[in-house]
């Protein structure tokens, strides 16, 4: 099995944009949690089934959700490993931005250590 894990442009839009909402990240990590009907989802929020049934397909889009028929229900489960993918991807921008730091500091550093010390009474 190869495992996919850089994401194209239009993946990463679809994630974040998915991301945005408030209803779809508790959707997620309820679907995390264990694999729910749309039915129930829709239970706990204060919209329509079909607002759920919307949310649902944005994240189904951006791939973080699977959706899955069993008699008349559509059951929803979180994809883990999209989840991982975004992830690393998250972790890729934070060791980028930990880089920076370090080189800032670094330079800082050589600067403190580079100006002239003053005794008293000079």
């Amino acid at each position: 099995m190869v495992v996919q894990t850089e994401l194209e442009d239009d993946e990463i839009d679809r994630i974040f944009h998915a991301l945005a909402a408030a209803t779809r990240r508790d959707i997620l990590r309820r679907t995390i949690e264990r694999e729910q009907s749309v039915s129930t989802l829709a239970r706990d929020y204060d919209m329509s089934f079909a607002a759920v049934q919307k949310h649902v397909a944005v994240l189904e889009a951006a791939g973080l959700v699977v959706k899955r028929a069993e008699g008349r229900e559509r059951l929803v489960r979180a994809d883990p490993s999209m989840i991982a993918r975004a992830r690393a991807l998250l972790d890729r921008f934070e060791a980028m931005w930990r880089s920076r730091v370090d080189r800032l500091d670094a330079l800082l550093a050589e600067e403190t250590e580079e100006e002239p010390t003053t005794t008293e009474g000079e």
